[in-house]
């Protein structure tokens, strides 16, 4: 088996930078479904074009590669414990050549380990199975949308559905509610795996089972196939859309799992996946590690630019128009700001800075290293390597905004920040600190890490390094950096009208469906 590491390296590096061929189908599907002058079909065509450069980069989709979760199916007899310490180097090499960030961080004290090894990282799951050959399967989903996973206990009462009882309704309405949550938080359009059953650990598990699932299969049970095809019918009617931006397409593929459970207990787990759904696998010779088979359809062979989507690209260059673009250079002024509406397209150049959750605890109670007056704040943790003695931005989407809701108006106040890029938006006491101190909220494209690292012309310096390299404050020279403002200095907020919209809809779904 001396080509198994190899093998499993090949694998992270496929997983990471290239879309398989059935997501890409599914995207494309989205792309010519959506109107393509809305913001909606924007977003898509960023997606579509981050997905092509990814692919001849080479280079992360997106810029957080999740959590390494691999399952391996091996021969009876295979020694798992090498195949285990082997797995762990090909993730610390893909680590050091950029092709996973470097996402293992100590749970008490912080620390990144800086190799994506330690307790818990990566996840291997072995089973044996009784052929010859070894199946190695890897998925790697980013925090994002894993915070958007839920877990439902029934019966309930959701929010718009009324009560979900202990039946194949109740777990319509979990899952068409789990859609609903996720919002834009999760990089919608999105994908989600469902595990009806087990425990509160095994009905996760179970959930995250099904992204390994083809997404043009068709389920074998019935009742679960039904379900599939009605949440994927009618989640597209919630307008919660691309980056809930609001559109026509919400959800991208629907996958459900079922199990046994305890008497006493009921749940309905949801593994929500962002668009840049990064799974694939590879069937390996038992004698000698090599790759014999690609399990999922390979990316190149479908390609993004069809000519429908070339028409796309024409229609939105045309209504572009239309719609305000405004350009500024960094240091931004308050007025500025107030001129800015909900709907703007802005174009940012000049430096801008990079911070994340440590960033902004730290900034509580401590000054800033550099001044911020007028600056912009990437809700960002980059992939970045080492050229020589200078830094290179190699992948850097946003993050999502809401985890720095508890810090995000007082920090704008403290330091004089204009400007917070990120995804999926922020609440009401950002938005009543954006109106008060004039600043507003700029919504980039989540998962776009190699669009939007084309931005960035060079590395100004970094602050904090020591929060590790996701954390840590990077100063980047920025050209063209292309957001939309989703809340302005007026109170207004697109999240929030997508989100209570959004509402209203999911309450047609009352009413039982399944008898």
């Amino acid at each position: 088996m001396n080509r198994f590491q190899d093998s499993v390296y090949q694998l992270i590096v496929e997983t990471s930078t290239n879309l398989p061929g059935d997501v890409r189908q599914a995207i494309k599907a989205a792309q010519e479904a959506e109107d393509s002058a809305t913001r909606a079909g924007l977003s898509l065509l960023t997606i579509a074009t981050n997905i092509e450069m990814a692919e001849c980069n080479v280079s992360p989709i997106c810029q957080d590669t999740g959590m390494p979760t691999f399952v391996v199916h091996t021969p009876v007899g295979a020694n798992q414990l090498i195949m285990k310490e082997q797995i762990r180097q090909a993730i610390a090499q893909a680590t050091k050549d950029g092709k996973l960030r470097t996402n293992s961080v100590d749970s008490l004290t912080g620390g990144n380990t800086g190799d994506n090894l330690g307790p818990g990282t990566p996840v291997i799951h072995f089973e044996q199975w009784d052929k010859d050959d070894i199946d190695v399967r890897l998925i790697l989903k980013g925090g994002g949308c894993e915070n958007k996973n839920i877990q439902y206990s029934l019966p309930t009462e959701l929010e718009g559905l009324g009560k979900a009882g202990r039946d194949l309704d109740g777990i319509r309405k979990c899952v068409m509610h789990a859609v609903y949550q996720a919002q834009g938080q999760g990089c919608s359009a999105g994908f989600i795996g469902v595990g009806i059953g087990g425990d509160r650990t095994t009905g996760y598990e179970l959930a995250k089972q099904q992204l390994f699932r083809r997404v043009d299969d068709t389920n074998e049970i019935d009742e679960l196939r039904q379900l599939e095809e009605y949440v994927m019918e009618h989640a597209n009617q919630l307008g919660i859309g691309t980056m809930g931006f609001g559109g026509q397409v919400t959800l991208l593929g629907c996958k459900v799992g079922v199990m046994n459970r305890l008497p006493a207990s009921f749940f309905v787990s949801v593994a929500y996946n962002c668009w840049a759904y990064r799974r694939q696998g590879v069937l390996l010779s038992a004698e000698t590690g090599e790759i014999k088979e690609w399990l999922y359809p390979e990316g190149d062979t479908v390609s993004m630019k069809s000519q429908a989507i070339s028409e796309a690209e024409q229609a939105a260059s045309e209504g572009a128009a239309q719609r305000r673009e405004v350009v500024l250079q960094t240091p931004i002024t308050e007025e500025q700001v107030r001129e800015l509406r909900v709907g703007d397209i802005v174009i940012i150049n000049g430096e801008m800075h990079t911070g994340r959750d440590a960033l902004h605890k730290h900034l509580m109670d401590h000054d800033s290293p550099i001044d911020l007056n007028g600056s912009v704040i990437y809700h960002c943790g980059p992939v970045m390597m080492k050229d020589g003695d200078n830094w290179v931005v190699k992948a850097a989407g946003p993050t999502t905004s809401i985890r720095e809701e508890p810090y995000q108006g007082d920090i704008m106040k403290k330091f004089g920040i204009r400007a917070v890029i990120g995804k999926g938006g922020m609440g009401a006491k950002t938005l009543a600190a954006l109106q008060e101190h004039g600043a507003v909220y700029l919504n980039a494209i989540g998962g776009a890490a190699q669009y939007y690292a084309e931005c960035f012309k060079r590395v100004n310096g970094v602050d904090f390094l020591e929060f590790g390299i996701p954390e840590a404050m990077w100063h980047l020279q920025t050209e063209g950096f292309a957001a939309i403002v989703t809340m302005d200095a007026h109170g207004n907020s697109l999240h929030a009208e997508v989100e209570q919209d959004s509402l209203a809809k999911l309450s047609r779904f009352k009413e039982p469906v399944f008898k």
